[in-house]
């Protein structure tokens, strides 16, 4: 039993394990060629966060995906490709937007570079991405446009905020569905689609990988309170102090409006005021992890996690089956 990809995961078969193993690293092998342009300075800046790694975790899918066909098949791996390809690019996009100047451990390209280049990289790979999409038929070009188009709207959303009326909840949600599980529930549905699966397969893969998504995201807010750094190798409550409101501050809001609580209601106040203050961010971070909020946002995990989990019922049982249950286990655990 070996571990490969995120989170430690187990594969109990040597065949799998092996096709997993080559398959990533055709991928990495892909990237590189994918981010080389004729302008050395161009290469630098898109390989930028190629080189700095990361978890791999949409390839990885594809590659369990692709599992339940001919994981041999010739789409497999650019289409795992255009997945990490598209997901780096939103990176770029988002450090611009969030002004952030780490990611993964380096400096990000709007810091060393500036944003308008940061921009330009991450349209860079976009184009390398659809580039590949070509040789990969007119569906695919379909599914791909249409998870694009869902990835920003989901950002279009978050920036706009809830519409007068709407359940923050429920409004923070879409949002997930749309920035994150759109283009996990796409790198499933390409590994299937790719590698010959029926319909059927490729459909409850896709469904999977939409929830899965959604859990993966939701573990990282709760992450974010819960953590130290030692654990999470993240600084905790970077999402408090930069006065993002995730899932553990709107199930918070939420109790504070329905029970009306004064200590409910001071933590609110608290959270709202100015946070890069240091005793006032640990103070916050002190009382969310007391807090019945974190413990609901746990469940709200757990849940998309399980209906993950609940997803993967029709396909037949192996060892990639397995596999991708283990994932939605070390989702639930990342949560706590």
């Amino acid at each position: 039993m070996t571990v490969v990809g995120p989170f430690g995961l187990s594969v109990r078969d040597q065949a799998l394990e092996a096709d997993v193993q080559a398959g990533l690293t055709a991928v990495e092998e892909g990237l590189l060629e994918a981010t080389k342009s004729e302008v050395p300075f161009i290469t630098g800046a898109a390989q930028h966060l190629v080189r700095a790694g990361g978890k791999r975790f949409r390839p990885l899918l594809v590659m369990l995906s692709a599992q339940f066909g001919d994981p041999y098949a010739p789409g497999v791996v650019p289409s795992a490709v255009v997945v990490e390809l598209t997901h780096l690019a939103t990176l770029y996009h988002d450090d611009v937007m969030d002004e952030a100047d780490v990611r993964r451990g380096v400096a990000s390209a709007n810091a060393r570079w500036g944003n308008s280049v940061a921009v330009l990289t991450g349209d860079f790979l976009f184009a390398r991405a659809s580039h590949i999409l070509a040789d990969l038929g007119p569906e695919a070009v379909r599914v791909q446009a249409e998870a694009f188009e869902r990835l920003v709207t989901g950002q279009i959303l978050e920036t706009a905020g809830p519409q007068d009326g709407r359940d923050p909840v429920d409004h923070y949600l879409d949002v997930l569905g749309g920035k994150t599980g759109s283009l996990v529930a796409v790198s499933c549905r390409f590994g299937a689609m790719m590698s010959g699966a029926d319909d059927t397969v490729v459909n409850v893969l896709t469904q999977y990988g939409e929830r899965l998504g959604v859990a993966f995201q939701l573990a990282d807010d709760v992450l974010d309170i819960a953590s130290d750094s030692h654990e999470s190798g993240k600084t905790p409550g970077t999402d408090l102090r930069e006065g993002i409101a995730t899932l553990p501050v709107l199930r918070l809001r939420e109790r504070a409006a329905r029970l009306g609580l004064a200590e409910d209601i001071a933590l609110c106040e608290l959270l709202d005021s100015d946070l890069t203050d240091d005793a006032r961010h640990a103070e916050a971070l002190r009382l969310l992890r007391a807090h019945p909020a974190l413990e609901q946002a746990r469940r709200d995990t757990v849940r998309y996690a399980e209906e993950a989990r609940s997803a993967l019922a029709p396909l037949p049982e192996c060892d990639a089956k397995a596999a991708l249950v283990q994932l939605c286990d070390a989702v639930v655990h990342r949560a706590g």
